[in-house]
């Protein structure tokens, strides 16, 4: 699991639900200073972690995208949740990210006015369509995104 700044919110809860069918669960966080990190503490303690911070302050120093391809050869799925930046930089470089052969699920930060799907605020463009993050997501696969398209930086 890859999570940037706030992205560990979703995957906390994820982390929960799949724990008992899972071999082992690797989270890796990211976020720009140690003060804005999960604590490794709140997490079960059979799930690892492995940290950076763009200042240093814990973990690696710089960012989280720096430490996917020392993880993705032994995963067998990834889960992501972060800014969008960060999603957009792991679909462009998904083969430097040793990403290209897992299946990988993002689940996106968007600002959605409604959450109801009537006002559309939220919405994507995906391989098969438009989509709205509030009511077809927020879970999708990074290849099903159109990421050329996608204005929300």
């Amino acid at each position: 699991m890859i999570a940037g700044g706030i992205g560990i919110a979703p995957l906390r809860f994820l982390v929960e639900k799949v724990r008992a069918s899972c071999r082992q669960i690797i989270v890796l966080q990211g976020a720009a200073t140690a003060t804005r990190l999960y604590p490794k503490e709140l997490l079960p303690p059979d799930v690892s972690m492995a940290v950076a911070t763009e200042d240093g302050t814990a973990g690696h120093k710089g960012l989280i995208t720096d430490l996917i391809p020392s993880f993705t050869t032994t995963a067998d799925e990834i889960f992501v949740c972060g800014p969008m930046p960060m999603l957009k930089c792991m679909a462009e470089n998904q083969k430097t990210l040793r990403l290209a052969d897992k299946p990988v699920s993002l689940s996106l930060e968007m600002r959605m006015a409604c959450g109801l799907g009537v006002c559309y605020g939220c919405t994507i463009r995906t391989k098969s369509g438009l989509k709205q993050v509030c009511k077809d997501g927020p879970v999708f696969d990074i290849n099903e995104i159109v990421w050329d398209e996608m204005t929300r930086l």
